[in-house]
């Protein structure tokens, strides 16, 4: 069994040889791969080459051309801070969108006009050549309050969804329509499934979430379905409120943070979704053993039952001690599968 047939028989509740193993790296990839983390951004075949060493390093299931949440804003004609060897980043003093009215001139971008969103398309097509359909390579796009936090600021989307909820939802309809166009290329180019983040859904309270940001993470869940794609959705932070509405969403896969309380995950989530998590990235893959890896895998592993994939809570730290990033693997292989 392959790692795409792996992923793909999980989704679906069937029989597999072995957990499928699907941590989110980026930092550490290129760190192993000898790169700087600008020039893993900003070239695709770098950023591909240093996921093939991972997946041949670490034994995953995954390809992951998930980087950093500018790419969209970026091509929105957004300035953005690059560093030398960690993610660029908005100046939270002056984001894109710090006049309002600017939206009704802002203009879609074509995720294949050559700029970052292009060369997150090329990445696709190019990890698609390397890896066929033996590993399954994971697209991103950004989720409607995420990508408004990119173009808004985080503070000041914090005061639109209570102050001016009608902008929100026209700011949402802008970026549900740009990251459709965006997760179809990345399909189109290659990609088997499309991952959405958004982490900042986790800082609103239950009542926006499923009032304001549910219906459009429903409606770009539904898009990429129609696209004929499945969806993992990363949603960092406690997520505990959320979950009945997560529920309603219809993704192949969550990734569970460890501040969300895995007891209520399956519960609240029902038999649908796959679920991987929820190790804390900074005590199991810095501070710790590589055997408490294992040790706390086999309880996520017992608190979801069924549909369980070996990875952390959110992305494995650049500092990562290679002996526990293989304990993932080494657990995924002695653990009992149905």
């Amino acid at each position: 069994m392959n790692s795409l047939e792996r992923m793909l028989d999980t989704f679906a509740g069937e029989s597999v040889d072995r957990l499928a193993v699907q941590p989110i790296f980026m930092t550490l990839a290129a760190r192993l791969h000898g790169v700087t983390y600008s020039e893993y951004l900003l070239d695709h075949r770098v950023l591909v080459e240093a996921q093939l060493r991972m997946i041949e390093a670490f034994d995953v299931d995954v390809l992951t051309l998930c980087s950093d949440p500018c790419r969209e804003t970026q091509d929105c004609g957004a300035d953005v801070k690059w560093f030398a060897d960690q993610p660029p980043a908005h100046d939270p003093l002056d984001p894109f969108l710090k006049d309002k009215s600017q939206l009704l001139a802002l203009k879609q971008p074509d995720p294949l006009g050559g700029g970052r969103m292009h060369d997150r398309v090329n990445g696709a097509a190019y990890g698609r050549q390397q890896v066929g359909d033996e590993v399954p390579v994971l697209g991103w796009v950004e989720g409607p309050m995420a990508q408004a936090a990119d173009m808004r600021g985080i503070t000041e989307i914090m005061y639109d969804v209570v102050d001016d909820p009608c902008f929100v939802e026209e700011l949402f309809e802008f970026i549900l329509e740009m990251e459709t166009d965006f997760a179809k290329a990345q399909l189109d180019a290659g990609a088997h499934l499309i991952g959405i983040g958004d982490a900042a859904a986790s800082l609103v309270s239950p009542a926006v979430y499923s009032e304001i940001v549910f219906p459009y993470e429903k409606r770009l869940v539904d898009a990429i379905h129609a696209l004929g794609a499945p969806v993992r959705l990363h949603i960092c932070g406690n997520i505990t409120g959320h979950l009945p509405k997560i529920a309603e969403l219809g993704v192949a896969m969550i990734d569970v943070d460890f501040l969300t309380d895995m007891a209520d995950i399956r519960e609240k989530l029902g038999p649908g979704p796959a679920i991987l998590g929820n190790l804390d990235p900074v005590k199991y893959f810095l501070h710790s053993p590589a055997q408490d890896v294992k040790t706390a895998l086999a309880e996520c592993h017992r608190q979801s039952v069924t549909k369980f994939i070996v990875g952390a809570g959110c992305e494995i730290p650049p500092g990562a001690k290679p002996a526990n990033v293989r304990a993932m693997a080494e657990y995924a292989r002695e653990a009992a599968v149905p």
